[in-house]
């Protein structure tokens, strides 16, 4: 938890000037944006040091500028605001400015250039680290834009001395490097930026989310996977950007996305939301916004200060905080997990980009399909160890686990947990198969594998017709998923059952679903990758995977204390330390529902609404 009260707040740009507010700088009109993001909720805002403003030369840093930052903390200290400042801001909403004194030289790498940052760094801290209205500190601004990808041992030691500038400069408050999270452990995509690296000596994680989806549940619960891929390191979460444009959304819609943000993602464990950003802008020749201008109307207000709808969303937001008093609340433990693969860090050697990648987009539609059969989901990283604890452990869609992993999923089953591995071969021709340690004798299977050759899936629908009940899927139940994927994993793995009793089988007859149990516990195998299948599908949410989830948890015997039959509705729960218990029910249908929640009760949900209930016991 970042210390005090939950950060909610705005990425904070003048309407006067955007990026080049501190030029003609109006101590007027900033205080009345404030006010308007005060009246709303708001306690905190983002602020930035555009760097070729405030340090014009490699040992100088602009009076003028500093007098109206100076000035702009005044004013959030009479507003009762804080905020967050950010050092080296070279990038911002679509373009890259330098200091004309850089001249080239690597962020990074360059002993003088570090120097002159972390310079910087520390002046601007000892001139305002004892200001009240200092929340904060940010390195930067998406530094794997402005200063492009690099070595990681290079990036993290420049981050690790930009930090230690920053305490030398006498900062007692919260660090982070304002990197937007966006490296291999959270992306399976390689920039330099290891949020594992730097969760050894900063204070939070802050992702940055602007993801363009093709479904609208894997668009409404991106920013939370994030987060929960993200929480996974010892330190609070805070959504430190996330925002629409209303160029591209309609009002409505916008409404729709912050709510649906704002509340997936306090389930997944965030304590912060930085919305981008504060207002629109009238700059429409001025830089970046002429050449970028849908960046015009990111704001929470018009340009002439009036509340936009998603404004509205922060303000109920924030005031669901303080009625629920989250800061005394905790989440529900995930009594289910998803295995975070240790090949999608990108430490193990000769493997690909688009393995990676494939992992990450894999894990996300999983996490889609948990959340639609309410299962308290959580994260656990193999490179970190397998953790025990769990009753239901899911493995969407692997081909790459490490041997060791594969052991340790065999003995958390024989200890009494429920472990689901569905097979994939992988989007690549290299290596194409299941890297599995000993898949033969953990599924109780005998696979029937031809080398160097896939098992296409011949139809358009897979069906899944089961052979025997299934947690609540009855004998004779069928299941359709569309089939999809490349030429490589579009395939299925065709075994034969030795130890295994078939759960379900395809349309051919064939095992589609098979059971082991182990010790105290089951290993249940599926032959489709049907979480690979959905993550490439447009608009399939929800799709018939939460089924099987819903099943392998009445089979793990998963502790969920609310749950809704209709798929389109998840159910959370966040616990107060009173023992009051207070659910959330997130709807993804575009329609008004009514739906029956356990220890609730009959629910009416608006169109992608969300309703937050006490339970009473």
């Amino acid at each position: 938890m970042i210390p005090g009260a939950l950060w909610v707040g705005a990425n904070f740009w003048s309407r006067s000037g955007g990026p080049l507010m501190w030029r003609s700088y109006d101590p007027v009109v900033v205080r009345e944006e404030l006010e308007v993001l005060r009246e709303h909720g708001l306690n905190v805002t983002r602020s930035f040091f555009y760097w070729p403003d405030f340090m014009p030369a490699p040992d100088r840093i602009d009076q003028e500028c500093v007098d109206h930052y100076q000035d702009f903390l005044d004013a959030h200290e009479e507003a009762g605001l804080t905020t967050i400042p950010t050092f080296i801001v070279g990038h911002m909403s679509g373009e890259n400015w330098d200091p004309v004194w850089r001249e080239g030289r690597d962020l990074y790498g360059d002993v003088w250039m570090v120097g002159r940052q972390a310079w910087f760094a520390e002046r601007m801290t000892r001139r305002f680290h004892a200001h009240p209205a200092v929340a904060g500190w940010l390195i930067t601004n998406e530094m794997p834009i402005y200063g492009g990808p690099a070595e990681r041992p290079v990036v993290t030691a420049w981050a690790q001395l930009m930090v230690q500038a920053v305490r030398a400069g006498g900062a007692t408050q919260p660090v982070s490097v304002g990197d937007g999270a966006w490296g291999a452990e959270v992306t399976g995509e390689h920039n330099g930026f290891s949020t594992r690296d730097f969760a050894e000596f900063t204070d939070f994680v802050g992702p940055h989310v602007y993801r363009m989806e093709d479904d609208v549940a894997r668009q409404h619960y991106g920013a939370a996977f994030i987060c929960e891929l993200t929480g996974g390191f010892g330190l609070p979460v805070v959504l430190e950007e996330f925002g629409v444009t209303s160029d591209y959304v309609s009002d409505e819609h916008a409404a729709h996305y912050y709510r649906q943000v704002l509340h997936n993602t306090l389930l997944a464990g965030a304590t912060g939301w930085i919305g981008w950003n504060n207002t629109d802008f009238d700059l429409i020749h001025q830089d970046p916004y002429r050449h970028h201008p849908f960046e015009l109307h990111f704001g929470l207000t018009t340009a002439d200060g009036t509340p936009k709808p998603q404004l509205k969303e922060v303000a109920r937001f924030a005031q669901t905080l303080q009625d629920l008093d989250v800061t005394r609340c905790e989440r529900v433990k995930g009594d289910a997990v998803l295995v975070v693969p240790e090949v999608m860090e990108g430490d193990i050697p000769f493997t690909y980009p688009a393995e990676r990648t494939h992992i990450f987009s894999t894990l996300r539609q999983a996490y889609v399909s948990a959340r639609a059969a309410d299962l308290p989901i959580g994260v656990t990283r193999e490179r970190d160890g397998i953790e025990g604890g769990a009753s239901l452990y899911l493995v969407p869609s692997a081909k790459q686990l490490t041997a060791p992993g594969w052991h340790r999923l065999e003995e958390l089953a024989r200890q009494g947990a429920t472990v689901y591995v569905s097979y994939s071969p992988g989007p690549l021709g290299i290596q194409r198969g299941p890297w599995y340690s000993h898949m033969n004798a953990m599924f109780g299977v005998e696979h029937q594998l031809v080398y160097g050759l896939a098992d296409p899936i011949e139809d358009d629908m897979v069906e899944l017709t089961f052979q025997r009940p299934f947690g609540p899927i009855g004998q004779g139940a069928t299941l359709s998923f569309k089939a999809a994927g490349n030429e490589h994993s579009r395939a299925f793995l065709p075994v034969r059952p030795i130890e295994a009793e078939v759960i379900a089988t395809d349309g051919h007859g064939r095992p589609a679903l098979l059971r082991r149990r182990v010790g105290e516990g089951s290993i249940v195998l599926g032959t489709y990758p049907l979480e690979h299948m959905a993550a490439v599908t447009p608009r399939v949410n929800p799709e018939q995977t939460w089924r099987i989830y819903d099943a392998l948890a009445v089979l793990a015997g998963v502790e969920r204390p609310v749950t809704v039959a209709d798929p389109r509705v998840s159910a959370d729960l966040l616990v107060h330390e009173d023992g009051r218990r207070f659910a959330f029910l997130v709807s993804q249908s575009p329609d008004k529902l009514q739906v029956e929640a356990s220890g609730v009760g009959t629910v009416t949900l608006a169109p992608y609404g969300v309703e937050v209930l006490e339970v009473i016991t």
